[in-house]
């Protein structure tokens, strides 16, 4: 089985989280666990025109970068999904 990736979630995720219905809350933080064995999942999508990817939880977005050479996944936010989701990132 290959090395996991080290995980860093930034205090704006952090801040997103804590934001979040308690109903989400655990499935996200489940999600950004499992990064560390696949940074890639099913599902997961790349930003376009940025260097980074985003995981869908229901009405929620995990948006983070990958570091393959580092072995790094650092999670820069967690929010509602909005007009403005990808806006301000």
């Amino acid at each position: 089985m290959p090395d996991k990736y080290e995980l860093q979630v930034e205090r704006q995720a952090r801040r997103g989280i804590e934001r979040i219905p308690e109903r989400y809350a655990r499935r996200i933080e489940d999600a950004i666990d499992a990064l560390a064995d696949e940074p890639r999942p099913h599902g997961v999508e790349k930003l376009t025109d940025r260097p980074l990817w985003r995981i869908r939880i229901g009405d929620y977005r995990i948006i983070y970068a990958i570091f393959d050479r580092e072995r790094l996944v650092k999670v820069t936010d967690v929010k509602r999904r909005t007009d403005r989701t990808y806006g301000d990132i």
